[in-house]
């Protein structure tokens, strides 16, 4: 019989799967906001970006781009700490400082991109 130790770690392909899908909205993204670089016309400017995002259909696709950002970072560095940082106290601290990161950066680009 193994003894598995449990120590926050999600095992299995879910983590793996989210993983590949923020990835692959993260690159639809980039394509299509270099796609848009590339076609346009001229030297972007400032009405040029003003116009781009208050599109609503471009605000929500940069919002879901920013959270699967967000999401993906978490689980690398989830990870990376659990591999890493042995002492549960410091494990701790380091998630707790980076979740509160992340959600601050989260309720900022919607402050960012609904502010206009």
């Amino acid at each position: 019989m193994v003894n598995r130790v449990v120590v926050g770690a999600h095992y299995g392909l879910r983590d793996w799967l989210v993983q590949r899908i923020t990835a692959a909205v993260m690159v639809a993204y980039s394509v299509v906001l270099g796609g848009y670089l590339l076609l346009l016309r001229g030297h972007p400017g400032y009405d040029m970006w003003i116009g781009l995002f208050s599109s609503q259909w471009m605000r929500t696709f940069s919002l879901l781009f920013l959270l699967s950002l967000f999401y993906h970072a978490w689980i690398g560095i989830r990870d990376i700490v659990m591999d890493y940082v042995k002492p549960a106290s410091a494990r701790l601290a380091v998630h707790s400082l980076v979740i509160l990161a992340l959600v601050t950066y989260t309720i900022w680009s919607v402050q960012i991109l609904w502010g206009m």
